[in-house]
């Protein structure tokens, strides 16, 4: 790839002179100019991107991590995020940080060199140490679920959906058709999206005067290879349920094999509702019932958050909740005792 010393060499002009044609900045004869851009477009003259970002300290990028890859609740947040930041110029870098703690500090740490102008920061569990890291960061970040700082940082954003709602809405659901046992299919238990999903699960049974039972919690790892493992121990342990709630579309559509390969017929023997709101509901038989999470809503607002503070400054924190909607379909029938 040529260089202004190319250009300079070829044209006779010194480096300076050909820096101040390719720039229109400074002072450069008319004659000069007309010489060096024909040569730079002959030599087919492309300027270094580094250059100008280092020149510039803007780099027009925005990085957008994700825990999962191949999960497709975030198919339409990166997308919403996209079109947000589009008009203004920007575009997104994904980085996958493979649903480890140890790889999301790493990210952040090589992230203090400042090659992007503002992050998009997704985790299944935000702590104290995560926060700390995006402290040390130093760039303007909006992170996708609501967590409040133990301490007086505060230059991030959190824009996310009532993930507590979120599963208090499925469990209703299933309490409105009837069912009283009815198992909850989530993460990780240390876990902030599953502590919270949980906590709408136990608080729609406490309203309806339903005991929990801890034999009917169920924990996989958000994958639908998971949640079909976990699924079918569950049930060749003789456990009883009328009805699941799926912490994601994924683990409700290995819930719904693990439970047909049982031998169990959906929705008529055990019903099924899964967060999320993807695709993936319409690909099963029968459709899945799911809560939509809102996340091409999270991904717009989350570059539009990122983007205030790039473009004005903003330097005081703001937060945006949205609230799911339950999508009703097939996959939860009515239960009679």
């Amino acid at each position: 790839m040529p260089t202004i010393y190319d250009i300079a060499e070829k044209t006779g002009y010194s480096a300076s002179t050909v820096a101040r044609a390719l720039s229109g900045k400074g002072y450069c004869s008319p004659r000069a100019k007309a010489v060096i851009l024909e040569a730079a477009e002959i030599m087919a003259y492309v300027p270094h991107q580094a250059a100008k970002t280092l020149k510039n300290n803007i780099t027009n990028k925005i990085m957008m991590c994700i825990p999962d890859i191949m999960n497709p609740y975030y198919f339409e947040m990166i997308h919403g995020a996209a079109m947000a930041l589009e008009p203004f110029g920007y575009s997104i870098l994904l980085e996958y940080t493979m649903h480890s703690p140890e790889k999301e500090l790493e990210v952040l740490d090589s992230l203090k060199g400042h090659f992007v102008d503002g992050v998009i920061f997704g985790s299944f569990d935000y702590t104290p140490g995560l926060i700390e890291a995006i402290k040390d960061m130093g760039l303007p970040t909006v992170i996708t679920s609501y967590y409040q700082s133990p301490g007086s940082f505060n230059d991030y954003d959190c824009v996310y959906v009532d993930q507590p709602r979120a599963a208090w809405l499925a469990t209703r659901h299933c309490l409105e058709k009837g069912h009283k046992k009815i198992a909850f299919l989530g993460g990780d238990a240390r876990e902030q999206n599953t502590r919270e999903r949980f906590e709408g699960y136990k608080r729609a049974l406490e309203e309806q005067l339903v005991p929990l039972s801890k034999s009917l919690v169920i924990h996989a790892d958000f994958t639908r290879e998971g949640a079909y493992r976990a699924v079918t121990e569950f049930l060749q342990h003789g456990e009883e349920c009328t009805a699941v709630v799926a912490c994601n579309d994924l683990m409700g559509v290995g819930c719904m094999k693990a439970c047909v390969d049982f031998g169990l017929k959906v929705p008529e023997e055990i019903s099924i509702v899964a967060l999320d709101n993807t695709e993936y509901c319409l690909c099963t038989t029968p459709a899945m019932t799911s809560v939509d999470m809102l996340q091409g809503q999270v991904g717009q607002e989350a570059a539009s958050f990122v983007i205030d503070r790039i473009v004005n400054k903003r330097n005081f924190q703001k937060n945006m909740a949205f609230s799911p909607v339950l999508v009703e379909r097939d996959s939860v029938a009515h239960w009679t005792t």
